[in-house]
């Protein structure tokens, strides 16, 4: 069973060491989950959303200086779960249709994002809306590269502009397969469709996300986009986080920040928005989910669609996405149960998905 995170990870956890592990709390649990959640050396929190009631369980401090404790509805940055988030976000305005998916990138993006692909030798023209969403057009990940986490752990403070991380990718690799060919993980395909959303929508991506995705009529009062919005009047303090023992919370939220990554939510938010997602009320209609569902005809196609890894489990689908900082969601269509977890520590990420993967969605 493939538990697999965005590609940066592995190349950060070289660096890390740990942390010690920190008192622990529950709620709502079921005494399985509340047991195993318990023993985890690192500070985490589950959410389970089920039709007859939820469960919840964390252990840990999501700030052990100012003597918080973590709980389900703590937000930290999610990273890469916020893909599922702005290709929802595309889709929406596909259903509205304000964009074509299969139609080629290079009128959507600025001359400069045009220049500097063309440079390395991709070619807007060829490369459409749909294959930037299922991680098809070619792209090489700058996040993949180690020279990327050198950089940001060195100079913690930088603010990067979108421009600046594609051009990372230009400078690190070369096109990596023809538009269209193969499923290959790139954090600036959707920094790409981050920008065509601003431009189609005349609105900061965390605008039109929360307008398109509708945070409020969910309930999601723990999720905002950082840096580009004032957090929710009622929402907790942030978490923490850390990669072994780097206590990365204050870099920069510009390094991931564009549409790969940039929300910062609670695990209980996650699980809201996926329930909901898979449940019909995000969408206008039902043919656009079945639409973010369909496998392409590229290689890969069958691990991940558009914004959302899929897993074959028990001769059925399962829907999921993960987060490089340690953060995963799930949604079980046969038992129409959404789980989402935290970790502070990255370190923490395995043993995570693990205690979702075996106790949560399946019964």
């Amino acid at each position: 069973m493939k538990r697999s995170m965005p590609p940066l990870a592995a190349l950060c956890l070289a660096l890390c060491s740990t942390l010690p592990a920190c008192a622990s709390q529950a709620a709502n649990a079921p005494s399985d989950l509340s047991e195993a959640v318990r023993k985890l050396r690192y500070p985490t929190a589950i959410y389970v959303l089920r039709d007859d009631g939820d469960s919840a369980a964390a252990t840990g401090m999501a700030d052990a200086d100012a003597g918080r404790p973590l709980g389900v509805d703590t937000p930290l940055r999610i990273a890469s779960n916020t893909k599922t988030f702005t290709a929802a976000t595309v889709l929406r305005l596909w259903e509205q249709g304000r964009i074509d998916l299969d139609a080629p990138i290079v009128e959507l993006i600025a001359p400069e994002f045009d220049r500097l692909l063309r440079s390395d030798g991709y070619d807007p023209g060829r490369i459409t809306v749909r294959q930037l969403l299922s991680h098809s057009a070619g792209l090489f990940d700058h996040g993949s590269d180690p020279r990327f986490a050198q950089r940001f752990l060195a100079d913690p403070a930088r603010v990067w502009k979108p421009i600046e991380l594609v051009a990372l990718m230009t400078e690190f690799a070369d096109p990596q397969s023809a538009p269209g060919a193969e499923f290959r993980y790139s954090d600036d395909g959707y920094i790409l469709l981050g920008h065509i959303v601003e431009r189609i929508t005349g609105q900061t991506l965390a605008a039109a996300v929360r307008e398109q995705l509708g945070f409020t009529r969910l309930g999601l009062t723990d999720s905002w986009w950082e840096i580009m919005e004032v957090p929710p009047v009622d929402a907790r303090p942030r978490a923490r986080q850390w990669l072994g023992d780097h206590d990365v919370t204050d870099v920069n939220a510009s390094i991931d920040l564009y549409g790969g990554g940039g929300l910062l939510m609670s695990a209980r938010d996650m699980a809201r928005f996926f329930k909901a997602l898979f449940e019909g009320r995000v969408f206008a209609r039902a043919e656009t989910l079945r639409e973010m569902l369909r496998p392409g005809p590229h290689k890969g196609s069958d691990q991940y669609r558009l914004g959302i890894f899929v897993d074959h489990i028990g001769g059925r689908d399962v829907y999921w996405h993960s987060g490089f900082w340690g953060t995963y969601a799930l949604y079980d269509p046969a038992t129409r149960a959404a789980a989402a977890g935290v970790t502070t520590n990255q370190a923490g990420y395995g043993d995570l998905v693990s205690i979702v993967r075996a106790k949560v969605p399946m019964r």
